[in-house]
């Protein structure tokens, strides 16, 4: 998610290095060496840490959790003592956005992969990320760590992740965004076509590929636990309520009561993010007391459909 907020949300990434095991990029994998910077208002950063901790990379990739609220100078650690990152050093991401290059004029966003030793900013990459964690960083995952990104299933991993950020993870905000009834209309019709294409999918199965959880399912997933809190109301994205659609509903909460997921979401960080900083949106800055969210608890019974969250493997420890 980026500071500088457009219709159409996600620009291309300007950084786009990657840390691989080979080292063949110039940016090796090395325990301790990289920091994630993150905001766990943002859907696009809160993939790195569902990904970092199904795979068990916390001992060996570090978090910097940005606070939820940017000013015009960025991502802002305030939330850490002295409003700077303990390890990093930094106030503010752009930081290391500008030590990577002084020249850098575009948007700030999260997740940044930035390399701790130099302070720069490697990747911004956020499809990538995730991706390599599944894969470059696999040497250091903890035992029993699900395989994400299953070679045999990647073309159509690939596929489902294509269609779901076009018409459901970008879409949101391009009908939130939209300056035209017609862009709006468009992106409104899209989103519902694809939640509808999507639930007739998983009415059949229980995961969105294969028999286990995977990489289409952690970016399916961080859309969907933002909708009603944010995207419903927020973004005029209001057909229906996830609540109201019986199998998505389900799906989500299926996902979100495995470790790895509950524990990564936070609600407060994201209705305060999008009610205080949209201020074309809501210029109140007043942030709604609902949705309530204990439903997220309650059973789903999607054990029916078979499936295995971590195939052979194991779910991470519960905190």
């Amino acid at each position: 998610m980026s500071t500088q907020t457009t219709e159409f949300v996600r620009a291309p990434n300007a950084f786009t290095d990657r840390v691989t095991a080979d080292g063949s990029s110039g940016w090796p994998v090395e325990p301790g060496r990289y920091r994630l910077v993150v905001s766990k208002a943002c859907p696009w950063a809160s993939r790195g840490l569902i990904s970092r901790r199904l795979l068990g990379l916390e001992d060996v990739l570090s978090v910097a959790v940005a606070d939820p609220i940017q000013d015009e100078r960025s991502w802002r650690f305030t939330l850490d003592p002295g409003d700077r990152d303990p390890v990093l050093g930094i106030r503010f991401l752009s930081e290391a956005y500008y030590k990577a290059n002084p020249d850098y004029t575009g948007g700030i966003s999260v997740p940044a992969l930035v390399d701790i030793p130099s302070g720069k900013l490697v990747s911004n990459d956020y499809p990538q990320l995730t991706i390599d964690f599944a894969t470059e960083w696999r040497a250091y995952h903890r035992e029993g760590a699900p395989d994400l990104y299953p070679e045999h299933l990647r073309d159509e991993i690939d596929e489902v992740n294509d269609a779901v950020f076009t018409d459901v993870n970008n879409a949101v905000y391009q009908a939130g965004f939209a300056k035209r009834p017609s862009a709006y209309a468009d992106a409104y019709h899209r989103l519902f076509a694809r939640l509808d294409q999507l639930s007739e999918r998983l009415e059949r199965q229980r995961f969105l590929v294969g028999e286990t959880i995977t990489e289409a399912d952690i970016r399916l997933f961080t859309t969907l636990v933002r909708f009603d809190a944010v995207y419903h109301n927020h973004f005029k994205c209001n057909r229906n309520k996830l609540t109201e659609m019986p199998v998505l509903w389900a799906y989500a909460r299926d996902l979100y009561q495995q470790p790895g997921f509950y524990d990564t979401v936070d609600f407060d960080h994201i209705k305060r993010h999008y009610y205080g900083v949209h201020t074309n949106i809501n210029p109140t800055g007043i942030v709604p007391l609902g949705p309530d969210l204990s439903g997220w608890d309650t059973p789903h019974g999607r054990e029916q459909l078979g499936g295995r969250p971590f195939g052979d493997g194991t779910p991470p420890l519960r905190d």
